[in-house]
């Protein structure tokens, strides 16, 4: 491995690895889908490591999202100190929704920036291509000893961008349909792949949650997935990397009893209360694939105008069936660590098996092949924490999914 000193990344101090430290990023991994995995005897390697290893259980950031929840992991820290929210916010300046996929809304250095610059090797793969610029942030390619690709676009990765010429016919994998088990299958094997042939000091292997939209728990194309997985996750430990299994949210089903979708139309609401569109409602789940949730999730923020009485519309928000938080800005910034400048005046999170939209007319569900199931809000918060090795967890019920790396590179020290 690459000679290395102790990394600071964030006023946190990451001890210098001896081999390779892995962490896996599980989209929308609900606890249970590994339980019943291995109850039908499909994840003989993960039922072994659970058993030589350490096995916890960790909180997710809220709004228990994607991005939010990727770069924590990539920061070791809460989006108030890095930034990214949401997959999507307003800007109150312009009045315009944007992507929050953009570089410049990062505020913190990723550790892979971070090791990288210290010498190390990284390898960052992504599922989709909306993670790989920020995931990909401070990273340079012109040394070889960074690459940054995603599953959805490995067919056109340039060294110079990326680290690699055409990343789809170097792992000798089609490109896989966006909304496919496939597209996470690809991050499993290039990660495999890369592990044996480049070695990385530190890699990231973060996958999408197409599956878990779709299937519960224990049914048969969620355990598929999940014996695919642990295929791989053999072959990455049976090379010797220090590996820590995690996810970025959980999942619950939000459908009625007879398969429909459970939503509250909160923009609806508040035009009842206000005038028509006198707030605005914000839901960061959206983004460029909402075919599998059709941007419901259980996490919302609302922008109210100037002459609104805010502590009357969130009395009168908490009335609401269904609806689980509401908060002022101020207090869900504190509880949550958002970063006050890109949350509205309020924020609001559902119960369990219930999401919020905006309004009825602006949620095209007719993708929806499959009962909804989503995440965002305190139900999809806990997710897997699983060491392929043995160690002391410090403070293990203040555990967070961004410790991963932190606990990857101190098994890796070992």
């Amino acid at each position: 491995m690459t000679s290395l000193t102790n990394v600071n990344v964030n006023d946190r101090i990451y001890p210098t690895p001896k081999t390779a430290a892995i962490a896996i990023c599980l989209d929308g991994c609900e606890p249970a889908y590994l339980d019943e995995a291995i109850a039908s005897g499909l994840m003989p390697n993960l039922e072994r490591i659970r058993k030589t290893g350490t096995v916890a259980f960790a909180q997710s950031v809220i709004p228990s999202f994607t991005n939010p929840n990727n770069l924590s992991i990539a920061t070791g820290r809460p989006p108030a100190v890095h930034g990214i929210c949401g997959n999507y916010l307003f800007d109150p300046e312009t009045g315009e929704e944007v992507m929050m996929n953009d570089v410049r809304f990062l505020r913190a250095p990723t550790i892979f920036s971070k090791f990288h610059e210290s010498g190390a090797k990284v390898a960052v793969v992504t599922a989709k291509d909306k993670l790989r610029a920020l995931l990909g942030a401070g990273l340079t390619f012109d040394d070889e000893r960074a690459i940054c690709f995603s599953a959805e676009r490995s067919d056109i990765t340039t060294k110079a961008e990326h680290g690699i010429d055409n990343a789809s016919q170097w792992l000798g994998m089609e490109v896989p349909e966006v909304y496919s088990a496939e597209l996470s299958e690809f991050v499993f094997a290039a990660g495999v792949k890369l592990l044996k042939e480049w070695q990385p000091d530190v890699m990231y292997l973060t996958t999408t949650d197409y599956v878990q939209h779709k299937y519960a728990p224990g049914v048969k194309e969620a355990n598929d997935f999940y014996e695919m997985f642990d295929v791989y996750l053999g072959q990455l430990d049976e090379l010797g990397a220090a590996i820590v299994i995690t996810g970025d949210h959980g999942m619950k089903p939000k459908h009625h009893a007879d398969g429909s979708p459970n939503v509250i139309y909160i923009q609806d609401t508040l035009d009842s209360w206000l005038g028509e569109a006198a707030a605005r409602v914000i839901l960061p789940i959206t983004d460029p694939y909402v075919v599998h949730h059709g941007a419901l999730g259980s996490f919302a923020t609302v922008y109210l105008p100037n002459d609104a009485d805010r502590a009357d519309i969130i009395t009168r928000l908490k009335q609401i069936d269904g609806i689980e938080v509401v908060l002022g800005r101020e207090e869900a910034c504190e509880k949550f660590g958002l970063p006050a400048d890109r949350i509205g005046d309020v924020v609001l999170t559902s119960g369990e098996n219930v999401t919020i939209g905006t309004s009825e007319h602006r949620h095209d569900l007719k993708a929806l092949n499959e009962p909804l199931r989503s995440h965002g809000g305190l139900h999809e918060q806990t997710v897997p924490f699983i060491i392929n090795r043995q160690l002391n967890i410090e403070s293990a019920n203040e555990l967070r999914n961004f410790d991963a790396f932190y606990y990857a590179t101190k098994a890796a020290a070992l």
